[in-house]
């Protein structure tokens, strides 16, 4: 009938953990992005957008018409 003594605190201590690791797993599932992940994915967007600007023929303050007067009336 004498079961094995267990210290309550330690115990605790050892729930407390292993419910933290489980949280934690999940968010590292839901959340979790390595900072070289996220650099790497930022790098990618500007070499893209770095590409597309390359290949504009014209800049977007030229782009409207010359003859559009700014109240947008032809002249």
């Amino acid at each position: 009938m004498a079961g094995d003594i267990v210290n309550l605190r330690q115990f605790r201590k050892k729930q407390a953990r292993t419910d933290k690791d489980k949280r934690s797993e999940q968010n590292r599932i839901a959340f979790g992005r390595t900072k070289a992940e996220k650099s790497l994915t930022r790098a990618l967007n500007e070499k893209a957008s770095n590409t597309l600007d390359q290949g504009r023929l014209e800049t977007p303050a030229t782009m409207r018409s010359t003859n559009d007067t700014p109240d947008g009336e032809k002249a």
